[in-house]
C-alpha cells in the first residue's frame, strides 16, 4: 500500500474514531455505519482524484460533490431528479431537515431517538464534512497535524453535549485516531515537524539526533492535541436535561446553585399513542375531590414566541417542615391541607418530583433540591423518582369567583416577568384575545372567557394527529385551524392571557388518574398533561383548563354550577384513547429504548407548538460556527502555511539528476525565507555565497549553523554554474540546523513573530498578484485582433 493510500485510510479511521464520541447522544447508534460507508466512498473519490492527478481544488470539489450525491438519495430522494440528482427542491428539503434537526436537538433529551431525519442528517452530514476537512488537510495538502483541528472540533461538540459517563473512553479513542493519523505521515514528515516543535540543539556543536526526532515530535504533538482536547470541552455548555432526561440536575452540595433545562415540554402527544397505558404513579390521598388531583412536575414561564420553557432559577436546600406560603395567596382564601402518598414505578426515572400544587411540605428520601419560585423539587447528583415512595402535603385552595374578580392588580415585578411577550408573536394572537374577551370587566372575567372560548364555544377540536407546524406563526395557525391537543391549548391561552396583561405560565404534569378498587389512584402515561396557570393577587397561581375532553373545569370558573366537569373529566374518553392526547409524561430519563418498549413517551418533532423562532436557526448556528472557525484558524494561517511550505520544500524527492536542481533550489529558498522570518530580508542581487555570508553575519550564527549555510550555498552554486552538478545530501538537515541557529540567536519576540507571523508569508500575496496578472495577460492575448486590410473588409 502506497503512502498516500495509508494516509487516506488513516484519515478515514481518525474521523470515525472521533465521531464515536457522538454515539451516546443518539439511540440507536446504527447511524455510524451509514456514516462510515458514505465516508469511505468520499475518501475513495479523493484517492482516485489524487492518483489521476487532479489539481488540489478540483480534488476537494470532487469529494464535496460526491458527498452531496451520497446524501441526496439517503435524505431527499423524493425531492431530487430520478432520486439521485439534487435540484432546488433538494436544497430546500435539506434546509428544512437541518432546521428540524436543530429543533429536535433543543427538544430531545439524551439519548435522542434516531427516528428524526433532521438529527440523522446532522450526524451523517457532519461526519462527512469533518471527514472532508481531515482528508483535505492530511492527504491532499499533506498536513496531518492541522487536520487535528476539525477532529478536535468534532470531539469538543460531542463532549460539550454529553452527560458524562464514559467520556474518557471516547476521548482516548479520538486521541488514538489523531495520533495514528500523525504516525501515518511517516518518519520524514514527523522529523520535519519535530524541528518546528523541538527547537535548537542543546549545545552549539551538538548534532540533532534524527532517529529520535519522530519520537519527540509524536510526543509533543500528541501532548499538545490531547491537552487542547481536555481543556476545550470545559468551556462548552453542557446540554442540561429535558423533562425526559435522566442525567439529573446534579447541582452539588451547599445552599445554592441554579437549574435550567432545554425545553422540557417534549412530545406530549406520543405518550398517549403508546399501545399500553403503563402506570407511572400510584397515589393514595386524603382528598375527597379526586377530579382536582393534578400532579405538577414543572412550570414553564419563559416564552420566546415559539415555545415555553422553564427559566433558570436559584435552588436551595429542601425546607425543613412546612414550605413557605405560595406567592400571592392571601389569608382570606379558603384552603385545606391534604396529604398524599405517591409511589413511582420502577421504570419511571423523573428528575423533577411530581407533586400537587401548591405543596406545603414533603417527606422524601434521597438527594433533592428546592426551587422556591416554582415550588418544585429537582434531583441532585443523579437523583430521580425511580421506584421512589414519598409523602406530600398539599393545599387545596378554594377561591371564589368573587375573590378572583376582585383581585387587585399584580405587582410591577410580577407583570414585568410574567406578561412579557416577544415581538415575533403574530398580532392575530392579541387581536383574537381582545375579541374573545370583549365586554369583560376584569382579568378574571377575561380568563374565564378565554377558557370557555377554547373548551366550549370556539369550535375547537381535540386532535392529537394535527400538525400545526413550528415557528412564530404556529399559534396563529392553531387559532385558524382550531385543531390541536393540550400543548396547543395551554400555549395559546397563556400567550393570549399575557397579551391582556394577565401574568401567565404553563404547567406540565399529570391530569387526575383513575380511582382503583383499593382506593388508590392510578396515574398512567396517557394522563400526562399541560395546562395554563394565571396569577391573581390574593389567590396566587390558579389553574385553568382550556383543553376539551381533558381534565376538569375548575369550579371557581363556573359560578352557577360548581364542580361541573368536562366530558369524561377524570379520564380521557374512549375516543381520546383511540386518538390519544398529548401529554408531558414519561420520565426525564426516558430513553429511546424505553420508548420503543412503550415505557415512556417518545419525542415527536410535531408535538409541541414550536421550537423554532420562525426562521432557520441553523443558519445562525452555522454562521457562529464559521465565525468561530475563522477566529481560531485565521491567526494561525501564516504558521500553517509556512509549515506546509517547509514540509514541501524539504520533503523527500527522487535522487535522479533531474531532481537535483529543484531540490537544491527549494532548500535554498527555504533557508532564505527562514532568515527573512527572523528579520534578514533577502537581497536577490547577491550571489549565493555573498547571501550566505550576509545571513551568517546578521543572524549571528554559531560555527555549526554557519557551515550549514555555506554547504547549502555551495550546492546552489553547483546547480547554477557547474555543467554537471553533483548531488548533495543532507540539505534538509542543514536548513534545520540554520533554523535552530537563528532561533537560538534571536530574542523571544523575534522567535514568536517568526513562528506565528512570518514575514515570508507575503509571498502568498505576491504569488496571487502574479497569477492574476498572468491570467489578465492570457485573456488579453486570447482576444481576436481586428484589422482592416487595404481591400476594405475587416479580417480577424
Amino acid at each position: 500500500m502506497s503512502g498516500r493510500a495509508r494516509l487516506t485510510l488513516a484519515a478515514w479511521a481518525a474521523t470515525l474514531m472521533a465521531a464515536c464520541a457522538l454515539l451516546p447522544l443518539v439511540d440507536p447508534a446504527v447511524w455510524i455505519l451509514q456514516a462510515a460507508f458514505l465516508l469511505a466512498i468520499q475518501s475513495g473519490v479523493g484517492a482516485a482524484a489524487r492518483r489521476i492527478p487532479l489539481a488540489r481544488p478540483l480534488t476537494v470539489a470532487a469529494q464535496a460533490l460526491t458527498a452531496l450525491l451520497l446524501l441526496t438519495p439517503a435524505f431527499a430522494r423524493a425531492q431530487s431528479f430520478a432520486g439521485l440528482i439534487p435540484g432546488p427542491d433538494t436544497f430546500r428539503h435539506f434546509a428544512e431537515l437541518l432546521r428540524q434537526g436543530g429543533d429536535d436537538i433543543a427538544r430531545y433529551a439524551i439519548p435522542a431517538p434516531l427516528e428524526s431525519d433532521g438529527i440523522r442528517l446532522i450526524l451523517v452530514g457532519g461526519v462527512l464534512v469533518i471527514g472532508l476537512l481531515v482528508d483535505t488537510l492530511a492527504v491532499t495538502f499533506r498536513g496531518a497535524a492541522p487536520a487535528g483541528l476539525p477532529l478536535l472540533a468534532l470531539y469538543s461538540v460531542a463532549a460539550g453535549l454529553s452527560d458524562g459517563g464514559a467520556d474518557w473512553l471516547w476521548f482516548l479513542l479520538a486521541a488514538a485516531g489523531y495520533l495514528m493519523l500523525l504516525l501515518a505521515e511517516g518518519r520524514d514528515r514527523l522529523a520535519q515537524w519535530g524541528r518546528v516543535f523541538g527547537g535548537a540543539p542543546r549545545s552549539p556543536g551538538a548534532e540533532p539526533t534524527r532517529a529520535l526526532a519522530p519520537v519527540r515530535t509524536g510526543r509533543r504533538i500528541g501532548a499538545l492535541a490531547l491537552g487542547i482536547a481536555l481543556v476545550v470541552p470545559l468551556g462548552l455548555p453542557a446540554m442540561d436535561g429535558g423533562l425526559l432526561d435522566g442525567t439529573g440536575a446534579g447541582m452539588g452540595s451547599g445552599g445554592g446553585g441554579t437549574i435550567s433545562a432545554v425545553n422540557p415540554l417534549v412530545s406530549l402527544r406520543d405518550s398517549l399513542n403508546v399501545d399500553e397505558d403503563r402506570q407511572v404513579l400510584t397515589v393514595r390521598t386524603e382528598s375527597e375531590n379526586l377530579s382536582d388531583l393534578y400532579l405538577r412536575i414543572v412550570s414553564l414561564d419563559d416564552f420566546d414566541g415559539t415555545t415555553w420553557k422553564p427559566s433558570k432559577r436559584q435552588i436551595t436546600a429542601v425546607p425543613d417542615g412546612a414550605f413557605p406560603t405560595p406567592a400571592g395567596l392571601g389569608p382570606d382564601v379558603e384552603r385545606a391541607e391534604v396529604r398524599s402518598r405517591i409511589t413511582a414505578a420502577q421504570w419511571y426515572a423523573q428528575d423533577w418530583l411530581p407533586m400537587p400544587y401548591p405543596p406545603s411540605g414533603v417527606r422524601v428520601d434521597g438527594s433533592w433540591r428546592y426551587e422556591p419560585v416554582g415550588m418544585t423539587l429537582v434531583g441532585d447528583h443523579g437523583q430521580n423518582t425511580r421506584g421512589l415512595t414519598y409523602e406530600v402535603s398539599g393545599l387545596e385552595v378554594r377561591p371564589t369567583a368573587e375573590q378572583l374578580a376582585g383581585a387587585p392588580r399584580p405587582s410591577a415585578a410580577m407583570e414585568r416577568e410574567y406578561t412579557a411577550l416577544p415581538d415575533s408573536l403574530p398580532p392575530v394572537v392579541a387581536r383574537t384575545a381582545r375579541e374573545v374577551t370583549e365586554g369583560a370587566t376584569d382579568a378574571y372575567d377575561q380568563a374565564v372567557k378565554l377558557q370557555d372560548y377554547f373548551a366550549l364555544t370556539g369550535g375547537f377540536e381535540y386532535d392529537t394527529r394535527v400538525q400545526v407546524g413550528s415557528g412564530s406563526r404556529a399559534i396563529a395557525r392553531f387559532l385558524e385551524d382550531k385543531q390541536g391537543f393540550c400543548v396547543h391549548f395551554s400555549f395559546a391561552m397563556a400567550a393570549m392571557a399575557r397579551s391582556l396583561g394577565i401574568p401567565a405560565r404553563v404547567a406540565v404534569g399529570f391530569a387526575p388518574g383513575s380511582q382503583q378498587a383499593d382506593g388508590t389512584v392510578a396515574v398512567g402515561l396517557r394522563d400526562a398533561h399541560a395546562w395554563p396557570e394565571l396569577y391573581f393577587e390574593g389567590v396566587g397561581w390558579t389553574r385553568f383548563e382550556p383543553t376539551p375532553n381533558r381534565g376538569t373545569i375548575p369550579p371557581y370558573t363556573v359560578p352557577d354550577a360548581p364542580g361541573t366537569t368536562l366530558p369524561d373529566a377524570a379520564r380521557p374518553s374512549q375516543e381520546a384513547s383511540e386518538e390519544p392526547s398529548a401529554t408531558a409524561s414519561a420520565s426525564e430519563s426516558c430513553t429511546a429504548r424505553e420508548k420503543k418498549l412503550a415505557g415512556c413517551g417518545s419525542e415527536s418533532p410535531q408535538a409541541a407548538i414550536a421550537t423554532d423562532d420562525g426562521g432557520p436557526r441553523w443558519y445562525a448556528l452555522l454562521a457562529w460556527a464559521l465565525a468561530g472557525l475563522v477566529v481560531l484558524v485565521l491567526p494561525f494561517s501564516p504558521l500553517l502555511w509556512r509549515t506546509r511550505l517547509r514540509a514541501a520544500r524539504l520533503g523527500a524527492h527522487g535522487r535522479s539528476a533531474a531532481d537535483v536542481a529543484p531540490r537544491t533550489l527549494a532548500a535554498w529558498r527555504e533557508l532564505t525565507d527562514t532568515a527573512w522570518d527572523f528579520g534578514i530580508a533577502p537581497e536577490e542581487s547577491r550571489t549565493p555565497r555573498k547571501a550566505a555570508d550576509r545571513v551568517v553575519r546578521l543572524g549571528r550564527l554559531d560555527p555549526v549553523a554557519a557551515a550549514a549555510v555555506h554547504r547549502v550555498a555551495d550546492a546552489v552554486e553547483q546547480v547554477l554554474y557547474a555543467p554537471r552538478p553533483r548531488p548533495v545530501t543532507g540539505l534538509a538537515e542543514d536548513v534545520q540546523r540554520v533554523t535552530a541557529g537563528l532561533r537560538a540567536a534571536s530574542g523571544r519576540g523575534t522567535r514568536l513573530r517568526a513562528r506565528f507571523a512570518p514575514r515570508s508569508a507575503v509571498r502568498v500575496i505576491w504569488a496571487a498578484s502574479a497569477r492574476r496578472a498572468a491570467l489578465r495577460d492570457r485573456l488579453a492575448s486570447a482576444r481576436p485582433v481586428l484589422r482592416r486590410p487595404r481591400g476594405g473588409e475587416a479580417e480577424s
